[in-house]
């Protein structure tokens, strides 16, 4: 499965966040995208996390296809993406710093996986990138795949664990392209049991093992963020 981000940041205002008539026009234009699995739409959420507090995107968006073709022919010059592209749809949205990237998605199982999520709520996602590179790459990547995800299915009710690793690309999208060496995801119920689990002891064993990654530069960034499914 590949996974294809867009992010949008105000970089002045952290308190930013996509207007209603945006994001319902956004979700419409992805729904109908040809061969589409589903996409995730972000807007920020309230957690604690007791290591880390960074600024949250004002939206942001994950799309999955079956394989890289089908994401190319929508990201194309003719593609149907191209439909995010206008300005008379997203006035506001299109000022903002924009940032795309494909990347292979790796699942892995989660002792439940079923979704409790409230009336009213929404399921939280925590978003993480490891921005920069390691020194080694395959040594870092072995080492997170095997001891990080495993660490991550005993946090507490917890439904989905997802990461993401780097792969080339063709796309026709005017924005800018990043290439993070890794990205991850869990998810939960709501912004409570995301809250819960960070702070629970195995919020404290995730610590230690990243005390343990081998040497990589750049930032690494953590978002709690309310998550819509939108499915063709």
């Amino acid at each position: 499965m590949i996974a294809y981000f867009l992010t949008f940041r105000h970089r002045t205002d952290p308190g930013a966040r996509v207007n209603a008539a945006e994001a319902t026009c956004f979700a419409e234009i992805v729904r109908a995208t040809p061969k589409l699995e589903k996409a995730l739409l972000f807007t920020p959420a309230s957690a604690h996390d007791p290591y880390l507090k960074d600024e949250v995107p004002l939206f942001a968006a994950q799309l999955y296809f079956a394989d890289i073709a089908a994401l190319e022919a929508a990201l194309a010059p003719t593609g149907h993406l191209q439909a995010l592209t206008s300005r008379r749809d997203f006035p506001d949205l299109l000022e903002r710093d924009v940032t795309q990237q494909a990347m292979v998605t790796r699942r892995f199982a989660v002792p439940d996986p079923q979704f409790r999520t409230a009336p009213g709520e929404l399921p939280c996602t925590y978003l993480v990138a490891y921005e920069g590179m390691a020194e080694d790459l395959q040594l870092w990547l072995s080492h997170y795949i095997t001891h990080h995800p495993p660490i991550m299915a005993r946090f507490p009710d917890i439904r989905e664990i997802e990461i993401y690793t780097r792969l080339d690309w063709c796309g026709s999208l005017p924005w800018r392209r990043v290439d993070y060496m890794q990205r991850n995801k869990v998810v939960f119920d709501d912004a409570a049991a995301l809250t819960a689990a960070l702070n629970s002891p195995v919020r404290h064993e995730m610590r230690a093992d990243f005390r343990e990654f081998p040497p990589f530069t750049g930032g690494n960034s953590h978002y709690p963020m309310a998550t819509v499914t939108v499915t063709p």
